[in-house]
C-alpha cells in the first residue's frame, strides 16, 4: 500500500477529453483549444514570485513534479525577483526572455498582497484587476481561469492568485486534478492519468469564493497497531525510540493531502504521540504547508494530553490543587505554538479521555477556562478574543453546557455526533449570533463505549451527508472535523467530506450517485467502467452499515427465518462477484488502488461474514 512509484506508463491510456475533477467548474480540456497550456513539442512553463509563500513555492514544485509525470515533459519554473515598491514590466522582461515564438501560455502563480508579479499584474491589466478586488480580503477565495493581457506583453495566460497562501495552494492542486493527478495518488497508489497535451478552456473559470466551512480537517486517532506499526515499519529510518515516529515526513503527507482535498485542519496522533516534541519541526512543517494545527477535546491548549503531561508535568492533573504547573505547562504550550496558524483547544477533561469531575462541578471548569485565556492574552500580548479558540462539548462537557456553564463568544463551540454518526445538539438561533460560531466534531471511527468500531468503512455518504447538510442549514459551519481512525480504509468517506465543507451547494441528497460516479472516473481513469465502480461503491456500503463489522456474531442473521442468513451472504457474494469482473476489465496498472479501495473491502467484508 501507498507505493510512490514514477513508472507510469505514459500513454498506455487512451487520454479522455474531460477533466477529472470531482464537483464544480472545468477549466482545462486534453483536446485543442486557442490556449496549449502543455504540448509534445512545448512543455508547460510557470512564473512565480520569488517573495511569495513558502508554501505557495513549494505547491508549485508539486504542479512542476506531476505536470511531468502528467506529459512526459518537464516544466520549467521561472522564479522572478522583483521590486516590491515599483515592479516594472522592464523588470519583467529581463527575466522572462522573448515570449512571442511561444505556442503555449504561462501558468501565472501568485498570492495577493505577498507577490510582486501579481501585484506588476494587478496595475497592468484591466481585464485581471476586476477579477482580484473582488477576492481581496477573502478567506482562501480564489483566480483560476485564462486571463487575456494579464501583463504588458503577455498575449494570454492561465492565471492562478488566491486572496491568501492557501487560496492560491488550493487554485494549483485544483488545476492538478483537473489534469489528471487525484489526491490520493500516494495514499491509496491512484496512477497518473498521461495526457501529452493540455490546453485551458476559453471563457471558462475555476475561481471560487471562501468556502462553506471555514476549517475543514480530520483527526488521526485511535492509531494503535495499524497506522502506528506502518509509521514505525516506514518513518523511523531503523531508529528505535519510546515513542512511534509520527514526524515532518509523516505529517507531511498528511498536509499534502489535507491541501488537495482543500482541507486545512488537523487535530494529530495522541495515544502515545505527541506532535509538538516527537519532531521539534513538526509546527514549523504544519504552518510552512498551510495546514492550522488544533488538538483533541481532550488535549487543552495544543498539548498532547496525557502523553506530554507525563514527560513534562508535575503533580496531579489538578486545576485546583496544581494550578502553577498546570499553568506552565500550558503556558509552554501556547509559546511553542504562537508563531503558527494555531486553534486552541480549551477546557479539561479527566485522563485517559474521561470526565475531568464525576460530579459535574461547573464552576471548576469555568476556573479553568478563565485560566487559559489569562494564559492566551498574556502571551499573545493582545486580547484572547483575536486569538482563534474551541471548546468541543464532547459527552459529558455538553451537559456541562446545558446545565449553564458558558464559554466567551468569541470561542467557537463544537458540537459532537454521538460516536455514532447522530449529531446530538446544533446552535439555536441566539447561539448563531455568537461572534465564535459553531462547528461540528463527527466520527468514521470510534473506541469506547458502549462498543469499538474501527475495521471496514461502517458508514455511508447519505447518512453523513443529511448530519452535516443539517449542521450547515443551522449555521455549525465554523468547524468541521472528523475522527478518521487510521486514516484508511475511509478514503472515499474523507473525500467527500472535505468535498461538501469545500462547497456544500454543489451537493445535494439527489447528487451522491453523480459524485460517486466522478469519483470512480476520477480515480481509475475509465469511463465506461465508472457507473459499475460507483454502484459497487454504495451497494458496499449499505451492506456494510447495517450492522458494524464488530457488532455481527453468529445469531444476528437467522438461519431459520425467511432465509435471512442466506440472503444475506448472497447479496455480498453477488457484490463480491461483480468487482471481480471489475478486475478483470481495469488496466492493470489500477488493479492496487482499485484493491484498496473498493476490492478488498468488498472482499474481506463478505469473508469476515462468512467466517461467522
Amino acid at each position: 500500500m501507498m507505493r510512490y512509484s514514477l513508472s507510469i506508463l505514459f500513454f498506455a491510456l487512451v487520454s479522455l477529453p474531460q477533466s477529472f475533477a470531482i464537483g464544480g467548474p472545468t477549466c482545462l480540456s486534453f483536446t485543442s483549444t486557442q490556449y496549449a497550456i502543455a504540448t509534445e513539442s512545448n512543455p508547460a512553463t510557470i512564473w512565480i514570485d520569488s517573495s511569495d509563500w513558502p508554501g505557495v513555492h513549494r505547491a508549485a514544485l508539486d504542479l512542476q513534479n506531476d505536470l511531468e509525470k502528467v506529459t512526459g515533459k518537464r516544466p520549467s519554473i521561472l522564479n522572478i525577483t522583483l521590486s516590491s515598491n515599483s515592479p516594472t514590466i522592464s523588470d519583467l522582461n529581463r527575466q522572462t526572455g522573448s515570449r512571442s515564438s511561444s505556442s503555449s501560455i504561462p501558468i501565472i502563480i501568485g498570492t495577493l498582497g505577498r507577490s510582486n508579479l501579481i501585484n506588476l499584474a494587478q496595475q497592468s491589466s484591466t481585464n485581471l484587476k476586476p477579477k482580484l478586488t473582488a477576492i481581496q480580503g477573502k478567506w482562501e477565495a480564489g483566480v483560476s481561469e485564462v486571463i487575456k493581457n494579464p501583463i504588458s506583453g503577455v498575449t494570454a495566460a492561465y492565471v492562478i492568485v488566491g486572496a491568501d497562501k492557501r487560496g492560491t495552494i488550493y487554485g494549483i492542486y485544483d488545476f492538478l486534478e483537473q489534469a489528471g493527478v487525484s489526491p490520493w495518488y500516494w495514499w491509496a497508489d491512484v496512477p497518473y492519468k498521461p495526457h501529452s497535451k493540455i490546453y485551458a478552456l476559453p471563457n471558462a473559470s475555476c475561481s471560487h469564493g471562501s468556502p462553506s466551512v471555514k476549517y475543514r480537517g480530520i483527526f488521526l486517532n485511535d492509531e494503535q497497531p495499524a497506522l502506528t506499526d506502518w509509521v514505525i515499519e516506514k518513518f523511523s529510518n531503523g531508529t528505535s525510540a519510546s515513542r512511534p515516529p509520527f514526524n515532518r515526513f509523516f505529517y507531511s503527507k498528511v498536509f499534502e493531502l489535507l491541501l488537495r482535498l482543500k482541507a486545512n485542519y488537523l487535530w494529530p496522533t495522541m495515544w502515545n504521540s505527541a506532535f509538538g516534541v516527537d519532531d521539534p519541526l513538526n509546527q514549523f512543517t504544519a504552518d510552512y504547508y498551510g495546514i492550522v494545527m488544533s488538538t483533541s477535546h481532550q488535549e487543552p491548549m495544543l498539548r498532547s494530553s496525557p502523553v506530554e503531561w507525563y514527560q513534562f508535568g508535575s503533580g496531579q492533573w489538578n486545576w485546583d490543587h496544581n494550578r502553577e504547573n498546570l499553568t506552565k505547562f500550558w503556558t509552554d504550550g501556547v509559546k511553542r505554538g504562537s508563531p503558527y496558524e494555531s486553534v486552541y483547544t480549551l477546557g479539561m477533561r479527566g485522563t485517559g479521555d474521561l470526565p475531568l469531575d464525576e460530579s459535574g462541578n461547573i464552576d471548576l471548569l469555568q476556573r479553568v477556562v478563565a485560566g487559559q485565556r489569562e494564559i492566551i492574552t498574556s502571551v499573545f500580548n493582545k486580547n484572547a478574543s483575536e486569538v482563534p479558540q474551541v471548546w468541543c462539548l464532547y459527552k459529558e462537557v455538553q451537559g456541562y453546557y446545558e446545565r449553564g456553564m458558558r464559554v466567551p463568544d468569541d470561542v467557537t463551540l463544537l458540537w459532537t455526533d454521538d460516536n455514532w454518526g447522530n449529531i446530538r445538539r446544533l446552535p439555536t438561533a441566539e447561539e448563531r449570533s455568537r461572534s465564535g460560531g459553531s462547528g461540528v466534531y463527527y466520527h468514521f471511527d470510534y473506541v469506547g463505549d458502549p462498543r469499538d468500531y474501527k475495521w471496514g468503512n461502517s458508514h455511508s455518504l447519505s447518512k453523513f451527508h443529511h448530519q452535516l447538510e443539517l449542521a450547515k442549514n443551522y449555521g455549525a459551519d465554523r468547524i468541521w472535523i472528523v475522527n478518521v481512525g487510521d486514516l484508511k480504509p475511509h478514503e472515499i468517506s474523507i473525500d467527500f467530506f472535505m468535498t461538501y465543507a469545500w462547497n456544500t451547494t454543489l451537493w445535494t441528497k439527489n447528487d451522491l450517485d453523480k459524485y460517486r460516479k466522478q469519483w470512480a472516473l476520477r480515480e481509475f481513469g475509465s469511463d465506461s467502467l465508472a457507473s459499475g465502480i460507483a454502484d459497487i461503491v454504495k451497494r458496499y456500503s449499505l451492506l456494510n452499515i447495517r450492522a458494524k463489522p464488530e457488532l455481527i456474531n453468529s445469531t444476528m442473521y437467522s438461519l431459520t427465518s425467511y432465509r435471512e442468513a442466506e440472503g444475506v451472504m448472497k447479496e455480498w457474494d453477488t457484490l463480491v462477484a461483480q468487482s471481480t469482473e471489475v478486475t478483470k476489465k481495469l488496466s492493470s496498472d489500477y488493479y492496487a488502488a482499485y484493491f484498496q479501495l473498493v476490492h478488498w473491502p468488498d472482499d474481506s467484508g463478505d469473508v469476515y461474514r462468512r467466517w461467522l
